[in-house]
C-alpha cells in the first residue's frame, strides 16, 4: 500500500511539476506577445490636473508604439488611494497601470493604516518626468511678491487661505512648509481634485495654490493668475521672469512633483521591461517632447531601476517633515 501511495504521489508531484513548466512556457510566450489587447492606465486623480494631462499626451504615442490602445480610466477618490489601491490588486500582466505622482510616496506616511506600501505592491515602470512646483495667487490678493505675501500674511494671521487638491499632496506639504520657514498662518483648504481648486482659484473663493506648472501656465500667460515663484533650484523657461524661493528670499524651498508609471507587483520582469522600453520611446519623440517642452515638463525616461530608487528616496524625504509636522490625514 505504501508502495502505491508512494508511486501516486511521485505521479502526482510529475505532474505537477510539467505544469508549473508549461505554465511558465505560457508566460515566456505571452511576454514576448504583449500586448495583445488594450492597455489601461489609470489616473488616481479627476480629469484636467497634471498626471491626467501627461497620460493622454503619451496615449496617442504610446497606442502607435505597443499596436494597442492606450486607455486613461480617472478613477478617483481619497486622495488618489482609490485608484493605487484598484492597481496594487488588479491582475499583474501589465494591462492595468497606475499613473503614479507625488502622493504615491506619501500616501504610506499619512495614513493609518496605509493605503498601500508603495514599494511592496507595485512595480516600477518608466519615470516620465517632474514639473515645477509654482505659487500662484489671485490677482485680488494684494502682493506681487513672495516677501510681500509673506508680509501680508503676517499683518493678517489666518486672513489667507491656500487650496490643496487634498490632503498630503505637493501642494498641503508646500503650504505647511511656508507656514513653518516663513512663520506665517496660511490656512488650508483641501478640496477633492485640481480641477476644482482652479475653479475656485480662478473665482476668487481661494487665495492662493502651490500648482504644478503644466496646469496653470495658460492662466499665468492669461494674466487670469499671478506666479509669484517657483519651488525649484532654477527658473523654469516657461516662465523665465518668475523667481525662485531662494531668489525670493526663502531658501531650501523645493518641491518637485514628478510623475511614474507603476504596475502591480509581481507582474512579470519581460512585461515590464517591453512597457518600459515603450514609455522610453514615447517620450523620445519628437512630436510628445514638443507638447512636454510646451507644458513646462522636465521629461526624464529612464530605467526601472532609476524610477525605484528615486521613489524610495521621495518616500524617505517626506516621511521625515510629515512626522516632523504632525501631518495626518484622516
Amino acid at each position: 500500500m505504501n508502495r502505491t501511495l508512494n508511486s501516486r504521489a511521485r505521479r502526482w508531484t510529475a505532474a505537477l511539476v510539467t505544469g508549473i513548466a508549461a505554465m511558465a512556457a505560457c508566460g515566456t510566450v505571452a511576454a514576448a506577445d504583449f500586448p495583445v489587447k488594450p492597455i489601461t492606465v489609470v489616473v488616481p486623480y479627476p480629469p484636467g490636473g497634471t498626471p491626467d494631462i501627461l497620460a493622454r499626451v503619451l496615449g496617442e504615442t504610446l497606442s502607435k508604439t505597443l499596436g494597442q490602445p492606450l486607455i486613461v480610466e480617472n478613477r478617483v477618490g481619497a486622495s488618489g488611494n482609490i485608484g493605487g489601491q484598484a492597481v496594487a490588486r488588479a491582475e499583474p500582466n501589465g494591462y492595468t497601470l497606475l499613473m503614479c505622482a507625488f502622493g504615491c510616496a506619501v500616501a504610506p506616511s499619512l495614513y493609518t493604516p496605509a493605503p498601500y506600501d508603495v514599494v511592496k505592491d507595485f512595480a516600477p515602470v518608466a519615470m516620465i518626468g517632474t514639473v515645477p512646483s509654482v505659487l500662484v495667487v489671485n490677482p485680488k490678493v494684494p502682493a506681487k511678491s513672495v516677501a510681500e505675501l509673506i508680509a501680508y500674511a503676517k499683518a493678517h494671521p489666518g486672513k489667507l487661505n491656500s487650496a490643496s487638491s487634498g490632503i498630503g499632496t505637493s501642494a498641503h506639504l508646500a503650504t505647511e512648509l511656508l507656514n513653518t520657514k516663513a512663520g506665517i498662518e496660511l490656512t488650508h483648504i483641501p478640496y477633492k481634485g485640481a480641477g476644482q481648486v482652479a475653479a475656485d482659484l480662478l473665482g476668487g473663493q481661494v487665495d492662493m495654490y502651490f500648482d504644478n506648472l503644466p496646469a496653470s501656465l495658460p492662466s499665468i500667460r492669461s494674466g487670469k493668475l499671478r506666479a509669484l515663484a517657483v519651488a525649484s533650484e532654477k527658473r523654469s523657461p516657461s516662465i523665465p521672469d518668475v523667481p525662485t524661493f531662494a531668489e525670493a528670499g526663502v531658501p531650501d524651498f523645493l518641491i518637485t512633483p514628478w510623475f511614474g508609471i507603476m504596475a502591480p507587483a509581481r507582474t512579470p520582469d519581460a512585461v515590464l521591461d517591453r512597457l518600459n522600453q515603450a514609455f522610453v520611446a514615447a517620450l523620445k519623440a519628437p512630436e510628445v517632447q514638443t507638447r512636454m517642452q510646451q507644458l513646462g515638463v522636465d521629461v526624464a525616461p529612464g530605467s526601472r531601476q532609476a524610477l525605484a530608487r528615486f521613489i524610495a528616496g521621495e518616500n524617505e524625504k517626506w516621511k521625515a517633515i510629515i512626522q516632523a509636522n504632525k501631518i495626518r490625514a484622516e
